[in-house]
């Protein structure tokens, strides 16, 4: 098993949206992966309530049964068309993807 663990921080502005609205439009999409890429084994997202110096805006975090299912998702339509959004609106991105011992 993998988890699949991203993060990001949003422009104040960006698409003609503020930061806010913006944030709450990637939540959808990225929410509406699940039923649309078989691969996913269990997806959640959410916005950061504490908002803090060191805080992320929004993250993800995904399982997967391996890196080839990984790999599917990444390279899905669906998936990419999400990807397509959040470069347009994000100032950073970071992740991480590790096995899950003994899954």
């Amino acid at each position: 098993m993998i988890r699949h663990i991203v993060c990001w921080k949003f422009q104040e502005r960006a698409g003609g949206a503020s930061r806010e609205e913006n944030l709450q439009k990637a939540r959808e999409m990225l929410l509406g992966l699940r039923g649309t890429i078989a691969e996913i084994r269990s997806l959640e997202v959410g916005i950061d309530v504490v908002q803090g110096a060191r805080s992320w805006d929004i993250a993800l975090v995904g399982t997967f049964a391996s890196r080839e299912d990984l790999a599917a998702y990444q390279n899905h339509p669906a998936h990419l068309e999400v990807v397509a959004f959040l470069r347009a609106v994000q100032s950073e991105r970071c992740s991480v993807d590790f096995e899950i011992p003994g899954a």
